[in-house]
């Protein structure tokens, strides 16, 4: 029997609580059945479901919003081991291990359900925020002082805080149009929305989005870590052989190959948690290094400011994209819910808002610090602006650099699986194949991350394109298909628009910059 959180006394949940009254389907049949979320530890009731009494009931008209116990949830622990027989989506499979052993038991194949669902590693609420908070804080934390130079000093600190309560709210908008619609995925949800040219859209914004940040994750490689090389080993470049390691191609091909390769081959994304925590510490090392480096930059490296840098200037839709890169994780919102041990909305949303409210923080220092000192020259790795002889700097270019090396198996995996729910939604797990599309992934994005070095151009094209459809348009689309009308889909209204906006207007500047190619051109570091 499912534990039922008391939600009676609360009618202040806000649009988190849109899910539960909002939605207008004529009966429950739309509901997924399996969308009931239990908050005990899965247990197996051999004497009290036998064989006789079927499958427990599969069906409820409420969520639960229960306030788990975080220990508890923190420090359960999966008793079977990993098993590479059975393939279990993580971009659909949303439901929580007592969820599916409930819906399951007693059922033709209980046994085995059983096992396979609880081999799945699974997170707790810290390691979710970890894994979450480093995908917003991960690349795109460096571009933030450009997008200040794009949009203007006041309209920069504007636009970063507006666009982290949007995100804030699309995220959790994702799981809710998930139980409005009866799917488990975010695929599922356009597709039923909008039908085949639905899922059409947002698998092929999800890839983009994913795809775009290993090519940038790959050039931040080649931007940061052959310059701590150099300043650790200054005559590298002599010696045989391991000079190869000052250029930044070589550099490029070994590490990812080497490091985020492997990372990649996972199947599970609870996995990478521990990685997730060394990023997060990474990332504070190079937000320190900004802030307090910038003090002692020579002053031929300034730059200067005029009144639209200072106020409002005329890229304020190029740093949206930049901003949005940063801060759209709506394409693992999924691998991180499905990873919860617990995966209710109130743990969701408590991971969610923890996780964008630090990363806006981190963002606005990192912004302010490096604009501030760089003006006009800020770069879109700030980080390039820095002597190369600095030796602070360097520690934060070695710590971005590794940063980046596993922070790339993220999004490899969002790739993937966006495949394979797309092409082999209903087949079984396939080593073979799970390894050449991952093979072929990282290959593919490190090859287009030797071909360039333009870190600001990948933020803003990938940025005004697919983060914009994912944050801004599909989200608040489906909802507004989903729910009754009120005063929220009003607001989902006016995000769709704004979302358009940014993409078209975005674009059409993006190509007139490529095409006029006024400005200096990008030299790589």
């Amino acid at each position: 029997m499912a534990a039922k959180a008391d939600a009676d006394g609360d009618d202040q949940r806000g649009l988190l609580a849109a899910g539960e009254h909002d939605y207008n389907t004529p009966d429950d049949k739309m509901r997924s059945p399996s969308r009931v979320q239990f908050d005990m530890t899965p247990q197996v009731m051999g004497d009290t479901v036998g064989a006789g009494d079927g499958p427990l009931p599969r069906h409820s008209d409420q969520y639960s919003y229960s306030d788990d116990d975080d220990d508890d949830a923190l420090h359960m622990q999966d008793p079977l081991s990993r098993d590479s027989r059975h393939r279990v989506p993580l971009l659909t499979d949303l439901e929580a291990p007592s969820v599916r052993v409930a819906n399951e038991w007693g059922g033709d194949g209980g046994d085995e359900e059983l096992a396979a669902e609880l081999r799945r590693p699974k997170s707790g609420l810290k390691s979710a925020f970890m894994n979450m908070a480093n995908s917003i804080i991960g690349a795109g934390i460096i571009g933030q002082p450009y997008a200040m130079r794009q949009a203007g000093l006041l309209a920069g600190i504007a636009l970063l805080v507006g666009l982290t309560v949007v995100v804030d709210w699309t995220i959790c908008l994702i799981v809710i149009n998930s139980k409005l619609s009866g799917t488990s995925s975010f695929q599922g949800t356009v597709e039923h929305c909008f039908g085949r040219p639905g899922l059409i859209a947002i698998s092929l914004a999800q890839w983009v989005f994913a795809f775009g940040g290993m090519v940038a994750f790959g050039v931040i490689v080649g931007d940061t870590i052959p310059h701590v090389l150099v300043a650790v080993w200054s005559d590298l470049g002599n010696v045989p052989v391991l000079g190869l390691l000052t250029d930044r191609r070589v550099v490029i091909f070994i590490f990812v190959m080497g490091i985020s390769l492997p990372l990649t081959l996972y199947r599970d994304i609870a996995k990478l948690a521990k990685a997730s925590t060394f990023a997060l510490v990474g990332m504070a090392v190079i937000v320190s290094t900004v802030l307090i480096q910038g003090f002692f930059v020579p002053s031929d490296h300034r730059g200067s400011f005029s009144l639209p840098l200072l106020t409002v200037n005329t890229g304020i839709f190029q740093a949206i994209g930049v901003i949005s890169f940063a801060f759209v994780c709506h394409h693992n919102s999924l691998l991180i819910y499905g990873s919860l041990k617990t995966p209710t909305i109130d743990n969701f949303s408590r991971v969610t808002h923890y996780s964008t409210g630090v990363s806006m923080l981190a963002c606005l220092a990192m912004g302010l610090a490096g604009f501030i000192t760089f003006g006009d020259k800020t770069l879109g790795n700030v980080l390039n602006n820095f002597p190369s002889d600095n030796v602070m700097v360097n520690v934060a270019r070695l710590f971005f650099g590794l940063n980046m090396l596993t922070t790339l198996p993220l999004e490899g995996f969002v790739c993937r699986e966006v495949m394979m729910t797309y092409w082999w939604p209903d087949e079984p797990f396939n080593l073979r194949r799970h390894v050449i599309i991952s093979v072929g992934l990282v290959g593919s994005s490190c090859l287009l991350s030797l071909m360039t070095c333009d870190l600001g151009a990948v933020f803003e094209l990938v940025g005004a394109t697919s983060a914009v459809a994912m944050a801004y348009i599909l989200p608040p689309m489906c909802y507004i298909k989903l729910a009754t009308p009120s005063w929220r889909t009003y607001v989902a209204y006016a995000i769709v628009v704004f979302g358009g906006l940014v993409m078209v207007i975005s674009v059409i500047q993006a190509i007139g910059s490529l095409t006029n190619s006024s400005g200096e051109p990008v030299k790589c570091h």
